[in-house]
């Protein structure tokens, strides 16, 4: 099966390094010198929102902010650009998956998407993730963007299976909520050699680009078009729920709903990983990190920090609940805390707890 990347013309290849060099310049330069002049103002700022007002009284924070949205306009562009030139060879590679391959795939065309996610194009993504079948191949594209590049072949999902989640039973099952392309759930089944792995996910496209990479490579694991709110397997049948960078795309109570539903599913015993985000204490740093909700479309960014999951977790029954710090670059999951660093990133984190015995 072949690459997007191996379809790429020469302009479209120097169009994709100049939005990848600007995205890490943006980062790495842009935001260290919007940081220091706002050190150098003598101004003080106790919370997140007192600085996402002061701020923007800084002469470098408009252009912070336009940076990064001008390149992910011109990430999904270019992807857009890309995708439809090959859209005949593309769409063949999705339909042409074999039907007994080791992947399985389940659609269900009468799925009733939620209207907290039908109605913005999360990430900026023009017609979002779920319009048509090409959409899966559009994000795909950006995704490794917006990773810099950092997560080619999984890297970063492998590092959250191998140091954030634990040793399982033989034969475990486990559950991928908001799987998308496949990207956080190839990675479980390396983890797991022989479990029984399911990715669960509302994007019909996402999941025909999943199943068929996977088929193509003979990874065996079932993806489903499910609500991660309402999983269709019984309770207390699955000994791991995951889910990577979701619950900050959902208003707080479909957050609770989908935590309440990955503990129905656990069995006693069994344990939960969400990674996301959450405020460092830097308020200079968490500000940038709200202001990201409006930078990137996505509206419920902030819904995740005002929500206690800690204590949605204890209410549950879970016990250990707690959040970790996690480092994609290298190390992974970080008891001691977030590294030091200058240049712009995710505060990753990784919700963690354990469905009492």
């Amino acid at each position: 099966m072949r690459d997007i990347e191996e379809m790429l013309t020469l302009d479209e290849r120097s169009s994709a390094d100049f939005i990848l060099s600007l995205r890490k310049r943006w980062a790495d330069t842009v935001y260290p010198a919007f940081v220091e002049e706002f050190n150098n103002s003598g101004k003080k700022i106790k919370t997140p929102q007192e600085g996402e007002i002061t701020l923007k009284t800084m002469g470098l924070y408009p252009w912070f902010s336009h940076l990064e949205r001008i390149g992910q306009k011109m990430m999904w562009r270019l992807g857009s650009d890309v995708v439809f030139r090959c859209s005949d060879e593309l769409l063949k590679q999705l339909n042409s998956a074999p039907q007994k391959a080791a992947a399985q795939l389940e659609l269900d065309p009468t799925l009733e998407l939620p209207e907290y996610y039908t109605e913005t194009d999360i990430h900026m993504q023009p017609g979002s993730f779920y319009s048509n079948d090409l959409s899966g191949y559009v994000y795909q594209f950006g995704a490794r963007i917006v990773m810099l590049r950092d997560n080619d072949g999984y890297k970063f999902h492998k590092l959250f299976a191998q140091t954030a989640l634990p040793d399982l039973p033989a034969k475990p099952r486990v559950v991928d909520i908001a799987c998308g392309f496949g990207k956080s759930t190839r990675p479980l089944v390396s983890r797991y050699p022989d479990a029984e792995v399911i990715g669960v996910d509302l994007a019909a496209p996402g999941l025909k680009l999943a199943h068929a990479e996977a088929a193509a490579d003979g990874v065996n694991i079932q993806f489903k078009q499910q609500d991660g709110r309402k999983v269709g397997l019984p309770d207390a049948s699955v000994d791991l729920v995951t889910g990577t960078m979701i619950l900050h795309e959902m208003p707080s109570e479909a957050i609770v709903e989908t935590v309440k539903e990955a503990t129905r599913l656990l069995k006693p015993g069994g344990v939960i990983r969400f990674l996301e985000f959450q405020p460092t204490g830097d308020p200079v740093r968490d500000a940038t990190v709200y202001e990201h909700a409006e930078r990137n479309n996505e509206p419920y960014f902030r819904a995740l920090f005002a929500t206690d999951l800690i204590e949605v977790c204890e209410k549950l029954g879970l016990k250990d609940a707690k959040w970790v710090a996690f480092d994609e670059r290298a190390e992974g999951l970080r008891p001691q805390g977030w590294p030091t660093r200058s240049d712009w990133h995710f505060p990753w984190c990784v919700l963690q707890a354990t469905k009492v015995a």
